[in-house]
C-alpha cells in the first residue's frame, strides 16, 4: 500500500498544481471587475443583443470588450456602443432596454449614437445615474416625450438627443444642467416655446434646436449664455424679431436662425458686440429694413446668408474687411439696390440675384440674375426697375441708355468695301448650306417613308396634347369594349351626391375628382371634365391610351359617360390610400395633429412600383410614351400600397425619330430645353426621369411638394440637399434623411442607394440621365448600387463593356458636385460634438477600412455604361 501511494503521489501533485492554477486564474479574472458590475454588463449585452465579437462573454470587460472603460478601481465608467450592430435575432425586435445600467453606479459616459433604441427614455434613468456626464443618443430612433426626471443628471456636460422622434416640449428641469456645455435636440418633433430656463445654462457652448416645431419668439434669456459658441435654431416656426439681448453672446461664432418666420429689423447694437461671429444664416424669414453696418463689418465674417427676406438699402463698402477674399455671401431674393462697386472683386463668391442693383457689373464671382444691371442677360424689365426706384424716390439709370449713346464715327471707304465682301461671302455661303441641308432632309424623309410604311399603324399613338392650335386633336374610333362600362349621367350623379363638396377629392389637371358609391356598393372615383374649359377632345387622349394599353401600374378605368356635349365623366377604381402626397405623412389624430409616416419598406415599394409603370411607358410602347406629370400627387396607392399611375391626360408620344441612324444624328438640331418641336413641353423620356428623381428625394427626405414645384422654387432646396448625396460617403445622407424614418444599418444603405439614384436622375444634362428600365433595376437591387460584387476575371470578361454602373454615374462621379459634397461634409463636421470620447470613436470608424461608408466602389452589375457619345434617351437601344 505504501509503495502504491508513493507511485501515485506525482499524479496527485500534478492535479493539485492544475487546480491551484485554475483557482488563481479565476480569482485574478474576478478581481478585475466586481461581480455585480460584470453581471450588469452581461445583462446589458443580452438586452441590447450586442454581438459576441464585440463583447465576448468569457473575456474581461475592462480590457477586452470594445467601448468599455474602467477606472483604477475596476469600476465601469464608459460604455460606448456607437454604431454597433445587433445580433440577427436582436435586429428583429430592438428596444430601449437599458435597465442593467442602474447597477453601474459610477458610469460617466453612455454613448449609443447610431444604435437603434426604439421606445421612450425610462423615467428612472436620470435619478439612478447621477454621475453621468455624457449621454449621447443621437440617431437612436428614440420616441416619446423627454422625461422631466432627466433633469436629475446635474453632472451632464454633453446631452445629444438629435435625429430621433421625441415629441412634446423641452422640460423645464433642464435648468438643472449647470455643467452642460453641449445640448443637441435637433430634428425631432418637439414643439411649444423654447423655455427661458435655457438661459440658466451658464456653461453652454453649443446649442442646436433646429429641425423641430418650436413657435413663439426666441427667448431673450438666451442672451445670458456668454460662453455660447454655436447657436442653431433653424427649420422651426419661430416668429417675432431677433431679440437685442442676443448681443450678450460675446463668444458666439455661428448663428443659424434660417427657415423660420422671424420678422422685423435687425438691431445695430446686437452685432456690434458679437465680434467673434463668422457664420450667419437668416435665410427664408420675413426680416426687413436695412442690414446693420456692424454686421457687414464683422472682422471674421466668412459666411453670410440672408437670402429670401425683405432686406433693403444700399450695401456699404465692405472692401476693408480683412478676410473678404475667403467670404461667401448670399444676399439673393431681397430688395437691395444701388450701384455695384469693385468691393466685391476680392470675395470668393456672392449671390446678388433677385434684387434691384443698377449700373455696371464688376467682378466675375457674382450671381446677378433678375436685377437692373446693364448689358447682361436675365434682368428685370425696364418698367419693373423704374417702378421700384420711383417708389423709393430715386431715379433709375434706364440700363445706362441715356449715358452710353456714343456718336457714330464714319469708317474709311476701303474698310467699308472689305466688310461688304465678307458679308456677301457669308450670305451666299449660308444660302448654299441651307439648300444642301434641305436636299438632305427631303431625301432622308422619302427614304424613311419608303422604309417604314406601317409605322403609323403600330403601337400606341395618342394625339399630342398642347401641340398648338394648328394641330387639332385626332379623334379616332375607339374600342369602347376596352374602356369599361358605359354609365348614365344620372347614375354618376346619384353616386357622387350631385357632386357634393363632401365627396370632392381634389382638382386634377383635366378635371375635378369626386368620390362616389354605386348602387351595388362599389366605391369609385369620378373625374368630371368641363369640355369647354379644356382643349376640345383632349380627354380622348386618355381614353385612347387606356383602350390600347393594359398595365397593372396604371389607374384602372372602370367606365365612362360621354352623353353630354359639354361635360364628360370618366370612372376609375377607388384608391383607398389616396396619392403619395397625402400618404407620406398622414394625420392620425385630428385633435393633436400627430402624423404617421410611411416606413422605409413601403417607400421603397412605392418607388419600385412607380418605376415599373414609367418603364412600361418608356420602353414597352411604340413610340415611347411620356407621362409629363410625374409627381407625388400622380402616384396613387391602393389598399396594399401598390402603385397606380394617374394623371394620364398629359401623356404624349416622344417626338422625333426613334431610329437613330447616322443621317438623323447629323440633321438633329441641338435643343437647349426639353421641349418638342410641336411646342409640346417636355416631350422626352429624360423629363420624366428628372421628375421621378424629385419623387425619390421626397421619399428619402420626407420633404413634401418638391416633385410638384417648378424648377425655380426647388432649385435652392436642391442646391442645399444634393451636396449631401455622395457615392463615396454614406454618412452624409443621414443629414437629409426624413427624421421620422426608423432605419437600421442595412436599411440605411438602401436609403443611400435611392438617394444616389435620385441624384443621377437630376443630372442637368438630359442626355446623361439613366433610362427608366435601369432605374427600375437599381431600385429592385438597391444594395448592388453601393456594394461592389466580387467578380472574378472570367465574369469580368463576359460582362458587357456598357456596365450599368456607368450609365448611372458616368457623368456624375467625376463632376464638381462631389467636391461640393466634400466641402459640405467638412462644414458639417465642425458642428459635431466636442466630446473626446465620441469624437475619437468616430474618427476611428471613418478611417476604418472595414467601414462600409468609406470610399464605396459601386457595383458594375447595376447600370450599363454608355459610349461617350451615346444618347441615353434612345428608347429602342438595349
Amino acid at each position: 500500500m505504501a509503495s502504491r501511494s508513493r507511485q501515485m503521489s506525482p499524479t496527485a501533485v500534478a492535479l493539485s498544481l492544475a487546480l491551484l492554477f485554475i483557482h488563481s486564474t479565476f480569482w485574478t479574472f474576478c478581481d478585475s471587475i466586481s461581480v455585480t458590475e460584470r453581471e450588469a454588463l452581461l445583462n446589458l449585452r443580452s438586452s441590447l443583443a450586442i454581438r459576441a465579437r464585440d463583447w465576448p462573454r468569457k473575456a474581461d470587460p475592462c480590457t477586452i470588450w470594445v467601448g468599455i472603460q474602467c477606472d483604477r478601481n475596476e469600476r465601469v465608467v464608459t460604455i460606448n456602443i456607437s454604431n454597433f450592430k445587433r445580433t440577427r435575432l436582436g435586429r428583429s425586435n430592438p428596444q430601449f432596454a437599458v435597465d442593467p445600467l442602474a447597477n453601474l453606479t459610477r458610469l460617466a459616459v453612455f454613448n449609443a449614437s447610431g444604435f437603434a433604441l426604439p421606445g421612450p427614455i425610462p423615467d428612472w434613468l436620470g435619478p439612478t445615474l447621477p454621475t453621468l456626464t455624457v449621454l449621447d443618443l443621437r440617431s437612436c430612433s428614440v420616441s416619446g416625450m423627454i422625461p422631466f426626471t432627466l433633469g436629475a443628471l446635474s453632472s451632464l456636460s454633453l446631452l445629444d438627443l438629435g435625429h430621433n422622434s421625441f415629441t412634446g416640449p423641452i422640460p423645464s428641469s433642464f435648468a438643472n444642467f449647470g455643467n452642460l456645455s453641449s445640448l443637441d435636440l435637433s430634428f425631432n418633433f418637439l414643439y411649444g416655446s423654447i423655455p427661458a430656463e435655457i438661459g440658466m445654462l451658464g456653461s453652454l457652448k453649443f446649442l442646436n434646436l433646429s429641425g423641430n416645431s418650436f413657435s413663439s419668439g426666441i427667448p431673450a434669456a438666451i442672451g445670458n449664455l456668454s460662453r455660447l459658441i454655436e447657436l442653431d435654431l433653424g427649420f422651426n416656426a419661430l416668429s417675432g424679431s431677433l431679440p437685442p439681448e442676443l448681443g450678450g453672446l460675446r463668444s458666439l461664432e455661428r448663428m443659424v436662425v434660417g427657415n423660420n418666420s422671424l420678422s422685423g429689423e435687425l438691431s445695430e447694437g446686437v452685432f456690434s458686440r458679437l465680434r467673434r461671429l463668422n457664420f450667419v444664416v437668416f435665410r427664408f424669414n420675413s426680416m426687413s429694413g436695412r442690414v446693420p453696418q456692424s454686421l457687414w463689418m464683422l472682422p471674421g465674417l466668412n459666411f453670410l446668408d440672408i437670402s429670401y427676406n425683405n432686406f433693403t438699402g444700399v450695401i456699404p463698402n465692405v472692401s476693408e474687411r480683412s478676410n473678404g477674399s475667403a467670404a461667401i455671401f448670399d444676399l439673393s431674393h431681397n430688395q437691395f439696390y444701388g450701384n455695384l462697386s469693385a468691393q466685391f472683386e476680392r470675395f470668393s463668391f456672392i449671390d446678388l440675384s433677385d434684387n434691384y442693383f443698377e449700373g455696371r457689373v464688376l467682378g466675375d464671382n457674382l450671381k446677378l440674375v433678375r436685377n437692373c444691371l446693364r448689358n447682361i442677360s436675365n434682368q428685370r424689365t425696364l418698367e419693373e426697375c423704374r417702378s421700384f426706384y420711383s417708389d423709393k424716390g430715386l431715379v433709375f439709370d434706364d440700363f445706362g441708355i441715356m449715358y452710353e449713346t456714343q456718336p457714330v464715327v464714319p469708317e474709311p471707304a476701303r474698310k467699308r468695301k472689305r466688310r461688304l465682301v465678307y458679308i456677301l461671302a457669308g450670305v451666299f455661303g449660308g444660302l448654299a448650306f441651307i439648300v444642301l441641308l434641305v436636299v438632305l432632309v427631303v431625301c432622308f424623309s422619302r427614304t424613311r417613308e419608303r422604309g417604314n410604311p406601317d409605322q403609323e399603324g403600330r403601337g400606341v399613338t395618342p394625339a399630342t396634347v398642347g401641340g398648338g392650335e394648328s394641330t387639332p386633336p385626332v379623334v379616332v374610333s375607339l374600342n369602347f369594349s376596352n374602356l369599361g362600362d358605359s354609365f348614365t349621367y344620372d347614375q354618376l350623379l346619384r353616386a357622387t351626391g350631385d357632386f357634393s363638396d363632401s365627396n370632392f377629392i381634389k382638382h386634377g389637371h383635366s378635371g375635378d375628382l369626386f368620390k362616389g358609391i354605386l348602387e351595388n356598393g362599389s366605391i369609385i372615383v369620378v373625374k368630371r371634365i368641363d369640355a369647354d374649359a379644356i382643349k376640345k377632345g383632349s380627354y380622348m387622349v386618355e381614353l385612347k391610351l387606356l383602350s390600347q394599353i393594359s398595365h397593372n401600374r396604371l389607374v384602372p378605368l372602370l367606365g365612362h359617360c360621354l352623353e353630354r356635349e359639354n361635360e364628360k365623366l370618366l370612372v376609375y377604381k377607388y384608391m383607398p390610400n389616396g396619392d403619395l402626397f397625402n400618404s407620406l405623412h398622414r394625420k392620425i389624430d385630428p385633435v393633436d395633429d400627430s402624423l404617421q409616416s410611411l416606413d422605409w419598406i413601403t417607400r421603397l415599394k412605392i418607388a419600385i412600383g412607380a418605376a415599373e409603370g414609367l418603364s412600361h411607358l418608356h420602353h414597352e410602347c411604340n413610340p415611347p410614351l411620356i407621362h409629363r406629370d410625374v409627381q407625388a400627387s400622380s402616384i396613387f396607392l391602393d389598399d396594399k400600397y401598390e402603385v397606380r399611375l394617374g394623371s394620364l391626360s398629359e401623356v404624349c408620344p416622344q417626338e422625333g425619330d426613334i431610329h437613330h441612324n447616322v443621317i438623323s444624328r447629323l440633321l438633329r438640331l441641338p435643343q437647349t430645353s426639353e421641349q418638342g418641336s410641336s411646342g409640346t413641353p417636355f416631350a422626352t423620356c429624360a423629363y420624366d426621369v428628372y421628375c421621378f428623381g424629385k419623387v425619390l428625394l421626397e421619399l428619402v427626405t420626407g420633404k413634401l411638394g418638391i416633385s410638384a414645384s417648378n424648377e425655380a422654387s426647388t432649385s435652392e432646396w436642391l442646391e442645399q440637399t444634393l451636396p449631401y448625396i455622395s457615392i463615396y460617403e454614406r454618412e452624409l445622407v443621414t443629414k437629409i434623411v426624413d427624421p421620422s424614418l426608423i432605419i437600421d444599418e442595412d436599411l440605411l444603405e438602401e436609403v443611400w442607394a435611392m438617394a444616389i439614384v435620385a441624384r443621377s436622375c437630376l443630372n442637368p444634362k438630359p442626355s446623361r440621365r439613366p433610362l427608366m428600365r435601369y432605374i427600375l433595376k437599381a431600385l429592385e437591387n438597391p444594395l448592388k448600387v453601393v456594394r461592389e460584387e466580387n467578380l472574378d476575371s472570367a465574369k469580368l470578361r463576359t460582362t458587357s463593356s456598357r456596365s450599368w454602373n456607368a450609365s448611372l454615374f458616368g457623368s456624375w462621379r467625376h463632376s464638381s458636385s462631389d467636391i461640393v459634397a466634400s466641402t459640405a461634409h467638412k462644414e458639417g463636421s465642425s458642428s459635431l460634438k466636442r466630446s473626446g470620447t465620441t469624437g475619437s470613436q468616430r474618427s476611428e470608424r471613418c478611417g476604418d477600412k472595414e467601414n462600409p461608408s468609406s470610399h464605396k466602389r459601386l457595383s458594375r452589375d447595376i447600370f450599363p455604361e454608355p459610349a461617350e457619345d451615346a444618347d441615353i434617351e434612345r428608347p429602342n437601344e438595349d
